[in-house]
């Protein structure tokens, strides 16, 4: 298989995905029956030839934690609205400061999240985060009573369109955070990064089956 056919059938793949694609994903597209195929550099050559080729369109191919995928760029998302006019939903005080506090200063404990707020942590809202994939125990700190850490996921970078919690928007003093303004800062930055960025994924699905009568 030449690098345009190779491009083709990648591209292809990630257009029709519905989930994002890891590199050990793609490999598995150019497998043989031998076990042969293309590396890792080849495909990722081919991932950013195929990032140029969508340069000045409506979508992109990102890179997320999990994977890559084909999505909606920022400057669409006015226009994608007035089809699916839903708003990102508005997560309440407590949620965000939770969520935040743990996204910026993982791994915490829960005590660790009551300190910092100064109020007692709502298991509802524990369990919320977790169910929504975007919180997880990531390990237990070494006290008496080892108390889960907990720490945010691939799924929670995923939907917020991001590769690496890096990525976030950069807050002052973030290891000296306390209440007041600095969790407030948190907050907002939190709430802003999901009202911009809800881009909308471009899965397409399999064409229906050629009829035989």
């Amino acid at each position: 298989m030449n690098t345009d056919e190779a491009k083709k059938v990648l591209e292809t793949a990630l257009l029709c995905a519905r989930e994002p694609m890891t590199l050990h994903g793609m490999k598995k597209l150019f497998a043989d029956d031998a076990g042969a195929g293309l590396g890792s550099d080849i495909i990722k050559r081919l991932l950013e030839e195929l990032r140029q080729d969508w340069q000045g369109r409506g979508i992109e191919i990102v890179s997320l934690a999990s994977g890559w995928r084909f999505q909606s760029r920022p400057e669409m998302k006015p226009y994608l609205d007035r089809i699916a006019p839903e708003k990102p939903p508005k997560y309440s005080r407590a949620t965000l400061e939770t969520l935040a506090i743990i996204a910026y200063r993982q791994p915490v404990t829960r005590g660790d999240i009551e300190e910092i707020r100064g109020v007692a942590v709502n298991s509802q809202t524990v369990k919320m985060l977790e169910d929504r994939g975007w919180i997880d125990v990531v390990g237990y700190r070494e006290v008496p009573g080892r108390p889960a850490l907990l720490g945010t996921t691939k799924q929670f970078l995923d939907d917020l369109g991001l590769a690496a919690l890096s990525q976030l928007p950069p807050l002052q003093q973030v290891a000296d955070i306390g209440a007041g303004r600095s969790l407030a800062a948190l907050e907002a930055a939190l709430q802003q990064q999901f009202d911009d960025t809800s881009p909308v994924e471009v899965p397409i699905h399999d064409p229906a089956p050629a009829s035989n009568g």
